[in-house]
């Protein structure tokens, strides 16, 4: 595992309240806690999508899960961690069930007006390419914070660009690409980041 530039100040145990329920981040020994740490970049986003899945699943319509960042507790005093950090994902951010098939996608903020693919690992790529193959849905979901909007990045196309860099090309997406061949998330039917109308029109299109 790789530290993470996340660092925790410290953490407490809480009751199970909406908000310890998707903080996203779990203890090498399996305990749930609510975590204060520095470099909240994109944590504004993050709490978004959590609200976003909750109306989902409130609405019937979805069921999407957000995967607990590992975190290695190097001092701890009772359930208080004293010192600690984020350990690297082995996957992605979020999975779930969609119209009866299996939906896994990760999550990336940028101050970029472009989409730097240095933002995402090449096992996410390679995660999310697989379960692609295997018939899940998948797709990186990135805020561009710059602009005040949100693109949903097919899995296939940012494979592409992935494997182009690879080989010498750009190490990033381009804003007119995304415009061209990515969707945007808007905020409609009561949902603050509707992705999962961009996802219908995938499955639609059988980009998914």
């Amino acid at each position: 595992m790789v530290r993470s530039e996340k660092t925790i100040a410290g953490t407490q145990e809480e009751p199970n309240t909406y908000s310890d329920s998707h903080s996203g981040v779990m203890t090498s020994n399996g305990r749930r806690m609510n975590v204060v740490y520095t470099g909240k970049r994109g944590m504004a986003f993050e709490n978004t999508l959590n609200y976003t899945n909750q109306i989902y699943l409130n609405q019937g319509r979805a069921i999407i899960n957000k995967r607990p960042t590992p975190v290695k507790v190097l001092q701890s005093k009772g359930t208080r961690v004293l010192k600690g950090f984020y350990e690297e994902k082995s996957t992605v951010d979020y999975d779930g069930i969609y119209q009866g098939k299996s939906i896994v996608f990760e999550a990336k903020s940028t101050k970029e007006k472009r989409l730097p693919l240095s933002i995402i690992s090449d096992h996410q790529v390679k995660y999310l390419a697989d379960a692609e193959k295997l018939g899940a849905i998948s797709f990186l979901i990135v805020d561009m914070r710059a602009l005040g909007e949100v693109f949903l990045v097919p899995s296939n196309m940012l494979r592409k660009y992935t494997e182009e860099a690879k080989q010498g090309g750009r190490k990033s997406i381009p804003l007119r690409d995304l415009e061209v061949y990515t969707q945007l998330v808007k905020s409609q039917n009561g949902v603050p980041l509707d992705y999962l109308s961009v996802v219908d029109r995938l499955i639609e299109d059988e980009i998914a």
